[in-house]
């Protein structure tokens, strides 16, 4: 846990790992109170889509914890400039929440349903047969389909609850078009989130709670990866993959101290 605790930079999940809905988890102020002390960086690397770093701080504030917002990068603002990069003034229809609606209008996307050149699904409450119909008929007019993430489920007070890749997958199987998904695992999430924490791959660590996401991110970016048992993935269903992250802890509060389990 010595070379852990020596890393210069921390990418960490929220879901799972900081907070459960609107609970949040044992040791993440003692966390983000030794990044403070220990002179570290750090960013919050979140597949979430649905807000964006003003609201995830003012969360993460109503729970006790202060962190600046620019201690938070989030699957949107990937997704966005990536759109950006691909097709500068581009159109899109999108399913989701003002987190991913903000981040496109941001950086000069325009949001229409006649005819964009994108189809973007992201976490949405407002997900319904219409909006699921007009996304299929867009999507075999000539929209490319985007996704934030590629997340199946996310963790959520006494459960899970459907995210991306779950929303997205009827668009796919009735047009036949495969989805991109822009954030973890995929390695453009990963560079914007080292750019903008500001250390080198090997100086840094990806703290997850998912091995489909977090830790096979940073097996795939060359990165230290350090799996907690508080969110997705337990002991049992990690079996069924075929790599192991660097870490193991039960919670954030482990690193700290030091504490790792085999």
């Amino acid at each position: 846990m010595e070379n852990l605790q020596a890393k210069k930079g921390f990418l960490c999940d929220m879901d799972g790992v900081i907070y459960h809905g609107n609970r949040l988890l044992p040791g993440a102020k003692e966390l983000v109170d030794w990044f403070h002390k220990e002179k570290k960086n750090y960013l919050f690397l979140t597949n979430s889509s649905e807000r964006s770093p003003r609201e995830l701080q003012q969360k993460l504030s109503r729970l006790g914890l202060e962190v600046e917002e620019n201690h938070f990068y989030t699957s949107a603002l990937a997704t966005a400039a990536f759109l950006a990069q691909q097709k500068p003034g581009a159109s899109a229809y999108v399913i989701g929440e003002a987190g991913l609606i903000n981040a496109l209008y941001e950086v000069g996307i325009t949001i229409n349903d006649i005819n964009p050149d994108y189809v973007v699904v992201g976490e949405s409450k407002s997900y319904n047969l219409s909006t699921l119909e007009r996304a299929v008929n867009l999507v075999i007019g000539g929209a490319r389909l985007i996704g934030t993430n590629p997340d199946v489920t996310g963790p959520i007070d006494g459960g899970i609850m459907p995210a991306t890749g779950a929303l997205i997958s009827p668009i796919e199987m009735a047009t036949g078009s495969k989805a991109y998904f822009v954030g973890k695992p995929n390695p453009i999430m990963m560079r914007q989130g080292l750019i903008r924490l500001g250390t080198r791959r090997e100086e840094s660590a990806i703290i997850g709670d998912r091995m489909d996401t977090d830790i096979i991110s940073g097996i795939e970016s060359g990165i230290d990866t350090a799996l907690v048992l508080s969110g997705v993935t337990d002991r049992e269903n990690m079996k069924q993959f075929a790599y192991r992250p660097h870490y193991m802890m039960n919670g954030v509060g482990d690193l700290p101290l030091g504490i790792r389990v085999d």
